[in-house]
């Protein structure tokens, strides 16, 4: 795969019937941006194509980012939203250890239950984490792909809610992070942000932006 992605960002159009159904199924949303990466990827075509996206709300626009290998805006439903699509090249080579960035990521924190000892063998339910133990989660996976936090903020964001015959009905626990962090290991950083981080990377999360902190 591409290691220097591309990102789009699709200014939806409310007016669209495919835009609102979208946002009313989170599995609509993965199979619509799905449409524009190629064909014929194998049983893990997302993973394949390397497609992360993420939704960004305010009380007057609904803005979607996708970042994949290539991406094809056109093979978007009719009067879906304005694209503009660049290469992430520019980033990966400006990352450096040392660097301060503001960052930007929308996130599914969840841990496996520990199960009994006379329950050795099975696999527990994933839990989501809310609060400090979720903060908890971030700073620890941020640590791990190379990023040294300085400030978080979260925002419980809506959750993902798969619909449809095939859908589980379970509800994926989103939560935003946004905040200021040195960059610790470049190349670890580089890769999260080309295969996203933790759970529910079809539903909206993983998504990893980053941009150079300001200074005053």
């Amino acid at each position: 795969m591409n290691d220097h992605p591309v990102i789009a960002r699709i200014r939806l159009n409310p007016h669209s019937r495919d835009v609102q159904r979208d946002l009313r199924d989170a599995t609509q949303m993965h199979r619509t941006v799905m449409r524009m990466v190629p064909d014929n990827l194998g049983n893990a075509p997302r993973q394949q194509a390397g497609l992360l996206y993420r939704l960004e709300e305010t009380d007057t626009s609904s803005t979607l980012l996708v970042q994949a290998a290539t991406l094809d805006p056109a093979c978007l439903p009719a009067g879906y939203g304005q694209a503009d699509v660049k290469s992430l090249a520019p980033m990966f080579t400006a990352l450096r250890k040392g660097l301060g960035v503001r960052y930007r990521i929308v996130l599914n924190p969840a841990k496996r239950e520990r199960l009994s000892l006379e329950e050795r063998g099975k696999r527990g339910r994933i839990v989501p984490l809310s609060g400090a133990e979720a903060d908890q989660w971030w700073l620890r996976r941020a640590a791990e792909v190379g990023l040294d936090l300085h400030v978080l903020t979260s925002t419980s964001m809506e959750p993902a809610r798969p619909r449809g015959r095939d859908a589980s009905g379970m509800r994926h626990s989103l939560l935003r992070y946004d905040g200021t962090a040195t960059v610790t290991d470049p190349d670890a950083l580089t890769a999260a942000v080309v295969h996203g981080i933790g759970r529910g990377k079809p539903y909206g999360a993983g998504l990893l932006s980053l941009a150079p902190a300001t200074t005053a």
